[in-house]
This record gives C-alpha cells, sequence and structure tokens, in this order.
C-alpha cells in the first residue's frame, strides 16, 4: 500500500511548538486556494476531499492521525524533514498514519489526484 504519510516517513524534525503552528490539511491550500473540502465531519470524525490538479500542491502542514484512500491517482513530490521522494500513487492505495508533524506536497504528474482523508477525533 501506498500513501503519502506512509510513504514519506516520519518528521519529526519540526518541534511540537512549531508543528502546532502548521496548519492542518483543511486550512492549509496552494497559492491562496483551498485544496480540500469538508465532506462530513461530527463528533466522531471528519473526512476531507483534497484535489491536486497537476502542477498543484498542499503548503506546509501538519497532519492528526489519520486514514487515507487515493481515489484518483498522481505523482506526488512528497517533502518531510527526512528528504524528499517522488513517488506514483494508484486509485485504491490507502495507508494509515499516526500523525505527521509536517510535510509538503506537489503534483508533477500529468492527471488530477484525488483522496479522501479520514480523521478520528478524540
Amino acid at each position: 500500500m501506498a500513501g503519502l504519510a506512509a510513504m514519506a516517513g516520519p518528521a519529526f524534525a519540526v518541534s511540537a511548538p512549531e508543528a502546532a503552528s502548521l496548519p492542518d490539511p483543511l486550512e492549509a491550500g496552494w497559492k491562496g486556494k483551498p485544496v480540500c473540502v469538508v465532506l462530513k465531519e461530527n463528533e466522531r470524525l471528519r473526512t476531507l476531499r483534497c484535489t491536486f490538479p497537476p502542477g498543484g500542491g498542499h503548503e506546509r502542514h501538519r497532519h492528526a492521525p489519520h486514514w487515507g484512500h487515493i481515489l484518483k491517482g498522481s505523482t506526488m513530490r512528497i517533502t518531510t524533514a527526512s528528504g524528499t521522494v517522488v513517488r506514483a500513487l494508484k486509485p485504491g492505495d490507502s495507508w494509515w498514519s499516526d500523525g505527521i508533524a509536517w510535510h509538503e506536497v506537489r503534483n508533477v504528474g500529468r492527471t488530477t489526484g484525488v483522496y479522501l482523508i479520514v480523521e478520528p477525533k478524540p
């Protein structure tokens, strides 16, 4: 299984206060425009749909623990404190993440990527 969080590796070089000041995936955007929209939110979870056209990205942000699922694949460049990787993500791929202190992504492929992010609430 391939996913943004699992493939990029842990990113713990950012201190806790600095990471807490970063936007979450809903607050973060790309060039002043939103990337993710809320599909469902209640007291137990929040589900986001995030869309990345070719050349688009997601500014540096943090993630709470979440499950992700790829609806439409793309080739993403993912940067964390550990470095940068390029991954071809396929529809149907999914992952679990215990949370990410920070990462930023950019669609370097030719197709629009669409992902679901499901965040359980404490």
